[in-house]
C-alpha cells in the first residue's frame, strides 16, 4: 500500500478510484472496465509526471522523509554479501541507530556504515529515528580505525534529521562524538565514499560524510538543520518551512552546484519510495564509479584529497 505525500493526495484520489473499477470487476466476472481503468491509469501517469518535475525543495524533503523510500538496511540487504554487523564502542553500549560492519561489495571487501531510520513503529523507536547518540558515532569512529588497519574501503549511508539532541546524549558528549568522527573521516588512509539516501541533518550527517566523494540521490537533502528548525529560529514560526527550504539550498542540485556534492544519482519517476529495487540499481553503478575513481590512491593522496575538498568547499565563484 502506498503512502501518499500530501502534494500527491490528488493523484491519490485517481489511483483509488482506478483500483475500485478493477475491485468491482474482480467481484462481477461479466463487468467490462478495462478502458475505463485504462484511462484513469493515463491521468495518474500524466499527473505523476507533473507533480516530480519541477519539485519545491520542501517537497523534496517529504520524498526524502516518505516511510517507505530504502533506507540503510535495504541497501546493505541488496548490494553487499557477507554483511557481518559490529556493535558497540568498547565504551557505554551499542546504538542501533548506527549500523556497521564488514562486507563485500562486488566481491571485494568493504566496510559499511550507516544510519537506519526503521520500517514500522516497532523499529524506528529500536533505531531512535535515525537519529544517533554518542555511541554511534563512537562505533563509527571505531569501525573506521578497523578499516583503516585492514586497508578496506569505506562506505557511508547517510539518513538522519540529525544526532540525537536528549539530555543523556549531551551528557555523554554528543557535541565531541560527533567532531571526533568528522575528525576520524579525514584522517583514515583509505577510500571513503559517502551517501545521502534520504535526510543529511546538520552535524549528525557530517560526521559519517566527511568524504573522498559524496553523493545525493536526486530527491534526498543535506542541510545544516532542517526546514522546520531554520524556521523556529529565524520566524519564531515552524510552518515558514518552506521559505526556509527554499533559503537553505538544500536539494542535490542546489549542493552540487555548489561544490559539495560531487554526483546527483537520478531517481526514478515518482521517488525512490515507488521504485525501491531500480533505485537501489543506481547506487550501485554509483559505488562502483566513486571507487573506481580512487582506486589505485595511496592513503596520503587519499588524505590530501579530501582535505582539499573540504577546504575549498565555498570558494566557488570568489575570484571572479
Amino acid at each position: 500500500m502506498t503512502n501518499y505525500l500530501d502534494f500527491e493526495k490528488p493523484l491519490a484520489e485517481i489511483e483509488g478510484k482506478a483500483e475500485e473499477l478493477r475491485a468491482m470487476a474482480r467481484s462481477n466476472d461479466e463487468m467490462d472496465i478495462s478502458k475505463e481503468a485504462a484511462a484513469l491509469d493515463q491521468k495518474a501517469a500524466d499527473m505523476l509526471v507533473d507533480l516530480y518535475k519541477d519539485l519545491t525543495p520542501w517537497r523534496k524533503c517529504q520524498v526524502a522523509r516518505h516511510p517507505q523510500r530504502p533506507h540503510c538496511q535495504d541497501y546493505i540487504d541488496a548490494l553487499f554479501t557477507e554483511y557481518t554487523p559490529l556493535a558497540g564502542d568498547r565504551a557505554f553500549g551499542d546504538d542501533h541507530a548506527v549500523m556497521g560492519g564488514l562486507a563485500r561489495f562486488d566481491g571485494k571487501p568493504v566496510l559499511v556504515i550507516g544510519h537506519e531510520k526503521g520500517n514500522d513503529t516497532k523499529s524506528r523507536i529500536e533505531r531512535n529515528f535515525g537519529m544517533a547518540r554518542p555511541e554511534g558515532y563512537r562505533k563509527a569512529i571505531r569501525l573506521m580505525d578497523m578499516a583503516d588497519k585492514f586497508g578496506l574501503p569505506v562506505i557511508t549511508l547517510v539518513d538522519t534529521p540529525g544526532a540525537y539532541p536528549g539530555k543523556g546524549a549531551e551528557e555523554r558528549g554528543q557535541s565531541e562524538a560527533i567532531a571526533r568522527s568528522t575528525e576520524k573521516c579525514l584522517q583514515i588512509k583509505v577510500p571513503l565514499i559517502s551517501l545521502i539516501i534520504g535526510e543529511g541533518g546538520s552535524g549528525g550527517a557530517v560526521a559519517f560524510a566527511t568524504a573522498n566523494r559524496l553523493a545525493m540521490l536526486e530527491h534526498s537533502v543535506y542541510s545544516v538543520i532542517s526546514p522546520e528548525g531554520c524556521a523556529s529560529i529565524l520566524w519564531k514560526d515552524a510552518e515558514k518551512m518552506r521559505e526556509a527550504a527554499e533559503a537553505l539550498r538544500l536539494t542535490a542540485k542546489d549542493l552540487a552546484e555548489l561544490g559539495i556534492c560531487d554526483r546527483v544519482i537520478p531517481e526514478p519517476l515518482g521517488g525512490a519510495h515507488r521504485h525501491r529495487a531500480d533505485t537501489i540499481e543506481l547506487v550501485k553503478g554509483a559505488i562502483e564509479k566513486m571507487l573506481a575513481e580512487l582506486s589505485g590512491k595511496s592513503g596520503d593522496d587519499l588524505v590530501k584529497d579530501r582535505r582539499q575538498k573540504f577546504l575549498t568547499i565555498g570558494s566557488r565563484g570568489l575570484a571572479a
